[in-house]
């Protein structure tokens, strides 16, 4: 997982197409009807199909039963399943050989003690995504808040724990995100948006601009 960069939350065949055009190395399909990024299965089936052979597809699931991730793969035959909700190492490992494909799973960080949590996992997933906690809110998301954590708390990590870094990133501030924690892909959702679930093609182009040339920086 070197260098990759990752649009979520694509819900039209217009922005789709703009993140492919543009050179996404992966793809985001959201799974959960909460969010204003909700695809259905026939939507998501239909994304599934534009992107098949130009970038990995992934479908993002919360908490899902195995009604749900067996939906979901029906639909949507992703190249990798993304679980982003409070799913337990032993649910993930579950899941991971319930689908025989790679699994990536997301923890949120706010203090350097949710690192801790990093380990039960690592594993057990073919990749970790490190997202921004949600706010302690009745509205808030489990990702696609718009909201960073403090970068500086990746400093002790593991160097040699590949993570694919989320969470309030956006065309602004991805150089200075990849400078800093040298992450080996990056992942956007909201800050792509001209408004929630509203993805921008300028945006998008840009923030794929952007981190591609942080990387290119960071691994001359």
């Amino acid at each position: 997982m070197d260098n990759l960069i990752k649009i979520c939350g694509l819900s039209t065949p217009e922005t789709l197409d703009v993140a492919l055009g543009a050179g996404a190395d992966m793809v985001g399909f959201v799974r959960f009807p909460k969010s204003p990024r909700h695809v259905s299965l026939d939507l998501g089936h239909r994304l599934s199909i534009q992107a098949r052979g130009r970038a990995q597809r992934v479908v993002l699931l919360v908490d899902p039963t195995d009604e749900a991730i067996a939906q979901a793969i029906e639909a949507l035959n992703p190249d990798l399943i993304q679980l982003h909700g409070g799913e337990t190492p032993e649910r993930v490992a579950e899941i991971r050989s319930m689908v025989k494909r790679p699994v990536m799973k997301a923890v949120g960080i706010a203090q350097a003690s949710d690192l801790r949590a990093l380990h039960p996992y690592a594993g057990g997933v073919d990749h970790i995504l490190l997202d921004a906690k949600p706010p302690r809110t009745p509205e808030a998301l489990p990702g696609g808040n718009g909201i960073s954590f403090d970068w500086r708390l990746l400093n002790g990590l593991d160097p040699r724990l590949s993570f694919m870094l989320s969470g309030g990133l956006n065309p602004d501030n991805v150089a200075e995100a990849i400078r800093l924690t040298k992450p080996q892909a990056v992942d956007v959702s909201s800050g792509v948006e001209s408004g929630p679930g509203l993805k921008d093609p300028a945006r998008i182009e840009a923030f794929i601009r952007a981190a591609r040339t942080a990387f290119a920086a960071a691994h001359p």
